[in-house]
C-alpha cells in the first residue's frame, strides 16, 4: 500500500523515540556526550543549526555510519553504543533517520527532536550560522516559513 510522507513520517513517529528541545536542551546541559547529527542538506545547515552539531545529510546517512566510503563520519560510525540525537528542519527527515539508524543500522540509542529546529527556536534556544554566529530569533523564525513555488503546490481538483 503506497503511502505518503506524512503516513511514513507518523509511522516512524510511533516506533521511534523523539525528544522535545527543552528536553533536550537540559539533557545537553547535564551530560555532553550525546552526538548531535543534523540530516539537513549543507545549504540548510550552513544558514541555520544547534551548536556541536554534525551535518550529516540524509542523503549520505547510511554510508556515513560505516567505515570505508567517503561519506564515513568516524564519529557516527562509532557511536552504536551512544545517544544519539538526530536533528532536521522540522522533525520528519530526523524521524525517518532515527528509524533507520536503530532498525537497521544497529544503533543503541538514537532519538529524534521533536519539532525539529523550528521547535528548537520556537522555544528561543540558541542555533547559530556556518561562521557560528548566533542566528537572530526572527530571521530563523522567516526562515523556517514555508516557501513553495507554485509549481510545488498540489494541484488543484
Amino acid at each position: 500500500m503506497k503511502k505518503n510522507l506524512n503516513e511514513l513520517v507518523s509511522a516512524a513517529a510511533e516506533v521511534v523515540d523523539e525528544i522535545f528541545p527543552w528536553d533536550l536542551d537540559e539533557r545537553l546541559q547535564e551530560k555532553n556526550n550525546i552526538l548531535l547529527i543534523d540530516v539537513s542538506e549543507p545549504y540548510e545547515y550552513d544558514k541555520v543549526h544547534i551548536a556541536g552539531s554534525i551535518n550529516v545529510p540524509r542523503g549520505v546517512l547510511e554510508s556515513a555510519c560505516e567505515y570505508n566510503f567517503e561519506e564515513t563520519v568516524p564519529a557516527l560510525a562509532d557511536a552504536r553504543d551512544q545517544d544519539v540525537v538526530i536533528i532536521c528542519r522540522s522533525g520528519n527527515r530526523s524521524v525517518l533517520a532515527a528509524l533507520t539508524m536503530n532498525g537497521l543500522l544497529g544503533y543503541r540509542s538514537v532519538s529524534s527532536l521533536k519539532t525539529g529546529l523550528r521547535g528548537w527556536n520556537d522555544f528561543e534556544l540558541k542555533l547559530i550560522d556556518k561562521n557560528e554566529k548566533p542566528v537572530d530569533i526572527d530571521l530563523a523564525d522567516e526562515y523556517f516559513m514555508p516557501n513553495l513555488r507554485p509549481e510545488q503546490e498540489a494541484p488543484q481538483t
